[in-house]
């Protein structure tokens, strides 16, 4: 009984659940898939991990008789647990999953098993013939928008037409057929086929009860929350901390002021001054260079863009920034096109690689498309480039990477001299509703429409190297109206819609979450420092400051979230669909959980706004891609709002706790240092509103993570696969579930415990959002 019920061995059996886990993913990344599950998730040692875990649960609520005291969230929640390891169970001893492959015109009814011990065939009751296979792309790209199966259904003497798309289901007798992949020649499909009748029911129902025991915790009048906060409304501020927290506030804010340092890079950045300035006076006007910067585009991704997007996307790819010295990208962007030679000289490529600037000679951090090049005009990277493309991606050394890297920037500003990007031009009557470059084969257009759109750029880039001369700028506006007419008569798209157009450029003029940053990192900075000094001096006026700061807050939240909606309008779907969307959703989720605990803890509050600069600044460094791009197949569902809104929140108190810990350390140890005793009072204070913000974000994180397993299901047919994200977000939940139990030891606990481990676990966090993403691999690399 000591053993198996003892708070001890769960928290050791979680820990080897984690790591068993963790470990899994790393054998998957270095070998393969099958041999993960084979050494771990289906191993007998990792089965008798989850039955202990079952029967400590059991035995710990005998042993404390937490039925009799009526821990009712605490016994619900737990409870789901083995219901959904029980409908795991069920899932894997008498699940079906398998492959149905169909070329167009074929039927079949017999589906590819592949299980333990080599592939088998099931016979379906009926048949299924593909009618015809649809792969719709965004217009004018190869990025596919949709995948379909039109089908017929030979089935109980009928023959039934049915659609099989991505997050669209068929379920005929038990059987469900998902939308999984297709021939290369776009004339065949691959249906998954899945059948878990029982599983499936028993999982969802454990779901259910675990979204129960959740709300039941949470308004439970003797759990875990309740007496956290009746804990911290018997604290005094007669016993808040004086001198040591102020210290450790100075501590901090110079730490944070690391991160506020360079925001906005310096003229001494700029290379080659003279060659800069040179360009800089042949500057076109701003009026000109916004009228140009509206000129509809259509990107890569087939989404249409203002030319302003695009020219700060390809600034920001080249130069690591979306100005060049005193030009904005668009007055850049058409000075490039305009001024080519000139331009071909300038130091604009950034790079980071300091040995491929050794070998190649070219100058250190940034080089000019010259540089590239060899005086007998070979390409100086063509040798070691080749060598780096034969290899394959994990094969490559960081060298490698870092070449392939520079290699299409310098491809990037190829195209552009070559006027191949700027694809202005739509044709009428073009299947794939793609839009031409100047510099594009415009032989495709009839005539009238040839002798337009092969002479019309060319024309304008004249009129503008001759007004940068006389500075009569009527010319180029006319020619450019020519060519906005042209784009709105010869118009292929449904969706071109020129206000939405011009929502965009205003989101890209406000640089909403660049301000946003600044205002969070200064406003939650001072909010910590006055906060403190009303130890001190409990004044009025000091209150008023407070509250100033935090309307402040207020009002950069408001703009926070204007921005977002911007967003969404422009790129038609929940703006969370990428690690810069999620981070800046993150943001505003975190600033938002802040307010929960600004009357009670204005510490806590501060260091919310504090983490929400924090995220916005990392979520503008040059690694990460700010590009509104059309979202991939499996995204387009409803599920995507509901289950990265939640786990983005749950991340948001996870990088509060992670501060507040950091904090209460600093003054534990400072305190030991000094011998103080009284700012014990704080931390404990400040120790029990970790543990409830812990709490709260380990209820959302539990949430999301099963939320996203019910869409995996009815996208893949499968609510778990062992793939690395879903994997590591359940990591999360266990390490957090290990910090969130400390409290039940015995022996051992301390404060500095606490604080600690919370610290340490926000790295699981960090890498299931950022590791899984950019170390490992798997289902969820969109």
């Amino acid at each position: 009984m000591k053993i198996f019920a003892s708070y001890v061995t769960m928290i050791v059996l979680l820990a080897l659940y984690a790591v068993s886990m963790a470990t899994a993913t790393f054998i998957e990344s270095a070998y393969n898939a099958t041999l993960a599950k084979v050494a771990i998730y289906y191993s007998p040692v990792f089965f008798l991990i989850q039955f202990l875990l079952v029967v400590n649960f059991i035995m710990t609520a005998k042993r404390y008789h937490l039925l009799k005291r009526k821990r009712w969230g605490f016994l619900v929640l737990h409870f789901s647990f083995i219901i959904i390891l029980s409908g795991a169970m069920i899932t894997h001893i008498f699940g079906q999953e398998g492959i149905l492959h169909l070329r167009e015109g074929e039927k079949s009814n017999r589906v590819k098993v592949q299980t333990n011990r080599g592939n088998s065939i099931i016979t379906l009751p009926f048949q299924v013939e593909l009618v015809q296979f649809l792969l719709t792309r965004y217009p004018g790209s190869m990025s596919p928008s949709s995948f379909e199966s039109v089908l017929l259904v030979h089935i109980d003497g009928k023959t039934r037409r049915e659609r099989v798309y991505m997050n669209n289901v068929l379920d005929l007798k038990g059987y469900r057929f998902f939308q999984a992949s297709y021939d290369p020649d776009e004339k065949g499909t691959i249906l998954s086929v899945n059948k878990d009748v029982t599983g499936r029911n028993v999982t969802y129902a454990g779901y259910l009860l675990l979204l129960s025991g959740c709300i039941v915790c949470l308004f439970s009048k003797n759990g875990r929350i309740r007496t956290l906060f009746k804990q911290l409304n018997q604290r005094t501020v007669k016993e808040r901390a004086r001198f040591v927290e102020l210290i450790a506030i100075i501590i901090f804010l110079s730490f944070t002021s690391e991160l506020t340092y360079g925001m906005t890079p310096s003229m001494s950045e700029m290379s080659s001054k003279s060659i800069v300035d040179a360009v800089q006076a042949l500057t076109v006007p701003t009026a000109h260079a916004e009228r140009f910067g509206a000129l509809p585009v259509q990107s890569t991704n087939g989404r249409v863009i203002p030319m302003n997007t695009f020219s700060s996307e390809i600034l920001r790819k080249l130069h690591g920034n979306t100005r060049f010295g005193q030009l904005n990208s668009d007055q850049f962007l058409l000075s490039l096109l305009t001024l080519t030679e000139m331009w071909m000289q300038v130091p604009l490529i950034k790079h980071s690689n300091d040995a491929i600037a050794d070998y190649f000679s070219i100058p250190r951090k940034e080089c000019a498309y010259v540089n590239l090049f060899r005086e007998d005009g070979a390409y100086k990277l063509e040798g070691k480039l080749n060598d780096a493309y034969r290899k394959s991606p994990k094969e490559r050394t960081h060298f490698e990477k870092e070449l392939i890297k520079l290699d299409e920037k310098a491809n990037i500003l190829h195209q552009l001299f070559e006027n191949q990007l700027i694809r202005i031009f739509p044709k009428l009557d073009d299947p794939d509703q793609r839009w031409y470059a100047p510099g594009d084969d415009l032989s495709v257009f009839s005539d009238q429409d040839s002798m337009f759109v092969t002479r019309i750029f060319y024309w304008y880039l004249t009129e503008v190297q001759s007004a940068l001369e006389a500075g009569d700028w009527r010319k180029p506006n006319e020619v450019l109206d020519m060519i906005s007419t042209y784009q709105t008569a010869k118009n292929n798209l449904e969706e071109f819609d020129k206000d939405k157009l011009a929502i965009e450029i205003k989101y890209n003029k406000l640089e909403v979450f660049q301000w946003c940053k600044i205002g969070y990192l200064s406003l939650g900075g001072l909010l910590l420092l006055f906060s403190f000094i009303l130890f001190f001096s409990d004044k009025r006026n000091l209150r008023r400051v407070i509250r100033f700061l935090c309307m402040g807050v207020f009002i950069a939240i408001l703009f926070h979230i204007t921005g977002m909606g911007m967003r969404w309008k422009i790129g038609g779907y929940a703006p969370w669909s990428n690690s810069y969307e999620t981070m800046i959703f993150m943001a505003c989720a975190t600033v938002l959980s802040g307010f929960f605990f600004f009357r009670r803890s204005p510490i806590t509050f501060s260091l919310a706004t504090l983490f929400a600069g924090i995220i916005l600044f990392v979520s503008g460094l040059n690694w990460m891609d700010p590009q509104i791009n059309p979202l991939v197949p499996v995204l387009k569902s409803p599920w995507l709002m509901f289950h990265v809104a939640i786990l983005m929140a749950a991340y948001g108190f996870f990088g509060i706790s992670f501060l507040i810990g950091a904090v209460n350390l600093l003054l534990i140890a400072l305190g030991r240092s000094t011998h103080e005793t009284p700012f014990i009072h704080s931390i404990r204070e400040l120790t029990i509103i970790n543990e409830i913000v812990l709490i709260f974000g380990l209820i959302l994180m539990t949430t999301g993570t099963f939320m996203g397993a019910v869409w995996a299901n009815e996208s893949w047919g499968r609510y778990w696969g062992w793939d690395p994200k879903e994997t590591w977000a359940l990591i999360t939940m266990i390490v957090y579930a290990i910090v969130t139990h400390l409290h039940l030891l015995r022996k051992g606990y301390s404060l500095w415990l606490f604080n600690l481990c919370s610290v340490i676990a926000f790295a699981s966090v960090l890498m299931t959002y950022f590791g899984v993403n950019y170390f490992l691999s798997g289902m969820h690399s969109y």
